[in-house]
């Protein structure tokens, strides 16, 4: 097992725990936050609990399996200090995950964007701050906008923030208190800001979940716009060992940025999705490109390889994919239920 900082360490120290550490996941229910519960069972020795609201978007069959003696679910938000305040205490590491994360949603309704992942951070950090527990924070690319599609340039953890969405500013907002909280109290923090992430327990109204869905079910897949808006894709897997390679070795009141190259259009993966299922390639369906959407997202993720030696085990996308396509055949039954009611509130905005 990786090693973390320990409790009065000096900020670039790392020293190992005698005992397996407890570690908080915050929204570990959700896609990214589950897989990486999963990462943390399968690849250490770590105790874990997981705080999370348990919103449409989280599910308690994505941590199904699981020993009970190593992780607990405890349904609360992050928001609310008397929930938080016992489990921080307790916790050798928090890692926050919990997050309002659809752009389209937070478009039609920012407020709780902004309750949970401005204000649900802040009541975090106060409470790492009182116990002096180890925080590191899951961001996204997002918040640095976006990159021209003739531009050869890759966002870098120097890249100026230029969110476009109420969801991209809520992220931004909460990066910005971490680096406050990390320089003006000694908090021991780390951040890191991923591109977009892919693999299983992902919610069907996300774009690739969406597609393949669309696909198994016997329907044309869906495009905004002209299809040529590019995505850095990470498998969901790279992203968890990503997390604990910070978590473990990362200095203190750094950012990282993750990336494993897999820069694609939309089009492209629709296309290597109807691929996988011996559909013709232009089998699109064609919808009205939504507001604000940023044009490409590309992550330099050499500081992270060069600093703590990390590598992405998905370095080719096509394997990443197939491997995803083959989860959500298998698991019809997780995401059939919610796959209806997503789709209606795509009709009903005409996508």
């Amino acid at each position: 097992m990786g090693n973390l900082p320990g409790r009065g360490d000096g900020p670039a120290v790392n020293s190992a725990y005698d005992d397996p550490v407890q570690i908080l996941v915050t929204g570990g229910a959700g896609f990214i936050g589950s897989n990486f519960v999963h990462h943390l069972v399968a690849n250490t020795d770590a105790y874990v609990t997981v705080l999370d609201k348990l919103t449409y978007a989280s599910s308690e069959a994505s941590l199904r399996g699981l020993p009970e003696d190593r992780v607990r679910l405890v349904v609360g938000d992050i928001a609310d200090a008397a929930v938080v305040e016992p489990l921080v205490a307790e916790s050798d590491a928090v890692v926050h995950y919990a997050a309002e994360s659809h752009n389209d949603n937070s478009l039609s309704d920012p407020a709780p964007f902004v309750q949970t992942n401005i204000v649900g951070t802040f009541v975090l950090l106060e409470a790492v701050r009182r116990h002096d527990v180890r925080f590191h924070h899951v961001s996204t690319d997002e918040v640095y906008g976006d990159l021209d599609l003739d531009d050869l340039k890759r966002f870098t953890e120097d890249t100026p923030y230029q969110p476009s969405s109420p969801y991209s500013a809520s992220k931004a907002g909460s990066d910005h208190l971490v680096r406050a909280w990390v320089r003006s109290f000694g908090v021991r923090a780390t951040i890191s800001n991923c591109s977009n992430n892919y693999g299983p327990w992902q919610h069907v109204e996300k774009f690739i979940p969406r597609q393949i869905t669309e696909v198994i079910e016997g329907r044309r897949p869906r495009v905004y716009g002209d299809g040529l808006n590019v995505r850095d894709w990470i498998h969901t897997d790279d992203h968890s060992s990503a997390v604990w390679a910070i978590l473990s070795h990362g200095r203190i009141g750094e950012t990282y940025l993750i990336g494993a190259d897999g820069e694609k259009s939309n089009v492209d993966v629709v296309r290597a999705i109807l691929r996988h299922f011996g559909r013709p390639e232009d089998d699109i369906e064609w919808v009205t490109d939504r507001a604000g959407h940023d044009r490409r997202y590309a992550i330099e993720s050499g500081k992270l390889r060069s600093e703590l030696g990390w590598e992405p085990k998905y370095q080719d996308f096509d394997k990443g994919l197939a491997a995803t396509i083959a989860w959500y055949q298998e698991n019809a039954a997780w995401w059939s239920p919610m796959k209806h009611e997503t789709e209606a509130k795509y009709a009903a905005k005409g996508q």
